[in-house]
């Protein structure tokens, strides 16, 4: 395994995030710099505090003025130097069920899971080289459809799809792609998922969080330092055969073969 990025670069968007923070510590840790991309300046800055080697981009994935804003970052923090990953991890809004989700939030959760992959792949896209990673945190309900969880659902399906184009695009300068698809994990986010499907179901929301645990074989959330694991583990040069694939982190969830 090789331990020494020192001098590289990743980005990650999304940082400031129960997930992007620990998949910026994981970074960090394998002496990558890390371009932490999110919409709050002040999120940004608390996490530039606490960790050497984290550079701020406020920019917001949903909009094609980040793929400026993300390259001229890149263009004084990875000048002559190579982005080993790029890791797109933004999370979406909660539109409830597929009966009542408004549809401009379904609309926009595709646009910031789908568009922004493409667009953050486009502002890195001059600093990537053979080895470099083009990962996407998809999620488990994106292969395994329920009637409460619309957008996540359709966003992350369509993430997959958009993922393989990706790997087959840029297989010739060998650059990879990959999805890792968790299973609910208790974040904030969850919650508000949770909170949507007790509205539906009438009930409370630890009734339904206890019900999603229960989904799990192992009786388990993924959490997000399993989900940072998994990203380090995409560094490593034997990943490059799982280029187009998406790796599950659902703690025994889905059902569906393969």
């Amino acid at each position: 395994m090789n331990t020494d990025f020192k001098g590289e670069t990743a980005v990650v968007v999304g940082a400031t995030g129960a997930f992007g923070q620990a998949i910026v510590e994981r970074l960090l840790a394998r002496g990558l710099k890390v371009v932490a991309v999110a919409r709050s300046a002040a999120s940004l800055q608390a996490l530039s505090e606490a960790h050497a080697g984290v550079i701020p981009c406020v920019a917001d994935i949903s909009d094609d003025s980040a793929i400026e804003a993300i390259r001229t970052v890149l263009d004084d923090v990875a000048l002559n130097s190579t982005v080993r990953a790029v890791v797109h991890g933004p999370g979406v809004g909660v539109a409830g069920g597929i009966l009542e989700a408004p549809t401009a939030t379904m609309v926009d959760a595709v646009n910031i899971k789908v568009g922004g992959l493409l667009r953050l792949s486009r502002a890195a896209d001059s600093f990537l080289t053979e080895g470099s990673r083009l990962i996407s945190i998809g999620g488990h309900y994106g292969l395994e459809p329920t009637a409460y969880a619309a957008s996540a659902g359709v966003a992350n399906a369509a993430l997959f799809n958009v993922s393989r184009q990706l790997s087959l695009a840029y297989g010739k300068r060998g650059v990879t792609a990959h999805v890792i698809a968790p299973g609910p994990a208790d974040t904030e986010r969850l919650r508000k998922v949770a909170v949507a499907r007790a509205e539906m179901r009438g009930c409370t929301v630890d009734d339904v969080l206890d019900d999603m645990k229960a989904e799990s074989s192992i009786s388990a959330f993924t959490t997000p330092g399993q989900v940072a694991w998994a990203v380090d583990m995409l560094l490593d040069p034997e990943a490059t055969a799982m280029t187009g694939s998406t790796l599950m982190l659902d703690s025994g969830r889905r059902k569906g073969l393969p």
